[in-house]
């Protein structure tokens, strides 16, 4: 990690792949960020102490940057908006409680319709996605990481879903044809991009006319210090490489989209601030959902 040069997109790419796939490889939630020690997301958040109290799914021993060391992978899927009954349809190892929301929550998917899932890990939102959609719809999850990948659809044969692909790929350059999809989905994965106006005009590219964005995310309610937005650990953390909500919104509208939504959620800053005690972290960034149609 000490050797990310962050000037170099590749460099950042690289690091974030690994560190990705690490947790791929082992099932766990990975590395913690700096002092982890809450979720952010849309729906009730609650504390460290509070999840821990939930007896639902498997502790994880370690943690991303919107989950929580030791505390049950389902606890933080709930504080995130899933509801049991989504939770518990999930073939085991799918909630990797990597998330900073519930793209679900607010894609309003209709049967039949065609949905890609960017930066898809072990594949939550594409099964929880495929039941919505149903047998004449399709989901695509495409992920950067090879054993994020091996593991998706290991999850997909456990429960048959024939309506369900993974695909390996960068979210710069989607391995999906154009004008393919109705809706795109993403959950705190954009922010990780060194390269974020590749990734909206790409899913610009491959959205039908009247498609839609529906993505969680973490964002900046004002400019990142440059410490922070230089800090190899940050970048691959759900933190540094968090986008003001203006430039967002810019970087849309330069895409192509229209009716751009950014929503913060404010309340997510009484535990971003334990991501890094003392660092002043949560007030500079807040989960958010991201809307968007192409015309």
């Amino acid at each position: 990690m000490d050797k990310v040069d962050t000037k170099n997109p590749d460099s950042i790419r690289q690091a974030v792949r690994e560190r990705y796939g690490q947790i791929g490889a082992s099932g766990r939630t990975g590395v913690p960020a700096p002092a982890a020690a809450a979720c952010c997301g849309s729906g009730d958040l609650v504390s460290m102490e509070s999840l821990s109290a939930k007896p639902q799914g498997e502790a994880q021993p370690a943690a991303s940057c919107c989950s929580p060391a030791q505390v049950p992978v389902n606890a933080v899927a709930s504080a995130l908006g899933y509801s049991v009954e989504e939770l518990e349809s999930l073939p085991e190892g799918a909630n990797m409680a990597l998330g900073c929301g519930n793209p679900n929550a607010i894609a309003q998917l209709k049967p039949g319709e065609a949905v890609l899932d960017l930066g898809s890990g072990g594949g939550i939102d594409c099964f929880l996605a495929a039941k919505k959609v149903g047998p004449e719809g399709r989901v695509i999850g495409v992920d950067m990481t090879p054993e994020m990948i091996h593991r998706a659809r290991d999850n997909a044969r456990k429960v048959e879903a024939v309506n369900v692909e993974f695909r390996l790929g960068e979210i710069e350059h989607l391995p999906v044809a154009d004008a393919a999809v109705d809706v795109i989905m993403s959950n705190c994965v954009i922010n990780l991009s060194p390269d974020k106006p590749a990734v909206y005009q790409e899913a610009f590219r491959v959205l039908k006319p009247g498609g839609r964005l529906a993505i969680s995310d973490v964002v900046a309610s004002r400019p990142l210090p440059e410490e922070i937005r230089q800090d190899p650990k940050m970048l691959c953390s759900c933190i540094g490489g968090a986008e003001t909500i203006t430039n967002i919104e810019a970087l849309l509208a330069r895409a192509g989209f229209s009716q751009v939504r950014v929503n913060a959620h404010e309340e997510s800053r009484t535990f971003i601030k334990h991501w890094a005690p003392g660092s002043g972290l949560e007030t500079y960034i807040v989960s958010a959902e991201i809307e968007a149609i192409k015309p």
